[in-house]
């Protein structure tokens, strides 16, 4: 998928069909202006892993853990920022190692991490196949089914599921899943269930629906988390003006 406006330039893209339980997508943002754009990333579970350049900034490439709050882009103008985004399992499968240290920050990595380098900035396409090829050779071992089964039903339900629940029906007891999601990503797995509801409910705010569609308590309770996961109101989450919210800017309109 491809959008421009504002001077502001969005492709997202599903990755390679191995890489679906790993990889939720691989996506640019360049700001073709020489205006200071702010961008905010909100909440969405995610592990991401971003190259960035701009006109007066140096080549970087950093990666950051799972968020609970927004997270501003800096508004660089003539900037292309280009990122993979993981799903949480990456943190075990992909990268070896645990994120909790990385909730709700960022690490920044040397400038030739896995082969990557300030040149991948000017072809995405050409990114997107290096992305997923290197990627697909970090990926050496069988899931577990049980850590498999619990993001699943998250997915699925779009977060709208208990604890208990997903106990049950994964065969993973409750306190060993918030032992994995403690140590593995520095969040509890409640935690993690609202901020996918959250992100689910984004679409909704893109069509201009401002009411809770999924499982909030009432108008209060969505209002609430909102604002905790983007800052502001549902209002002008809706608005999203000048492409402010990137996740927004990257959907299609229903």
């Amino acid at each position: 998928m491809s959008l421009q406006g504002n001077h502001l330039e969005y492709i997202s893209l599903k990755p390679y069909s191995s890489l679906k339980d790993l990889v939720e997508s691989i996506w640019m943002v360049k700001n073709h202006s020489d205006q200071k754009t702010e961008g905010i990333i909100v909440p969405d579970g995610k592990i991401d892993l971003f190259l960035f350049v701009s006109e007066n900034e140096p080549f970087e490439i950093f990666i950051s853990g799972i968020c609970s709050h927004p997270v501003p882009k800096p508004p660089f103008p003539k900037s292309t920022m280009f990122a993979i985004s993981f799903y949480p399992l990456a943190a075990e499968y992909i990268f070896g190692h645990s994120f909790s240290t990385l909730q709700d920050t960022r690490e920044m990595l040397p400038t030739d991490y896995w082969g990557f380098s300030k040149e991948d900035l000017t072809d995405f396409q050409c990114f997107y196949q290096k992305a997923c090829n290197i990627v697909s050779s970090q990926y050496s071992k069988e899931i577990d089914r049980r850590i498999k089964k619990v993001f699943e039903l998250i997915y699925e339900s779009k977060g709208e599921i208990t604890v208990s629940k997903l106990a049950l029906l994964s065969s993973w007891s409750s306190r060993q899943m918030n032992r994995y999601f403690h140590n593995w990503f520095g969040i509890t797995l409640k935690s993690y269930l609202n901020i996918i509801r959250f992100s689910n409910s984004l679409q909704q705010l893109k069509n201009g629906h401002l009411y809770p569609e999924l499982n909030y308590g009432d108008q209060s309770h969505f209002i609430r988390d909102v604002k905790k996961f983007s800052g502001v109101r549902p209002t002008l989450l809706s608005k999203n003006e000048n492409d402010r919210f990137i996740q927004l800017s990257l959907m299609k309109r229903n």
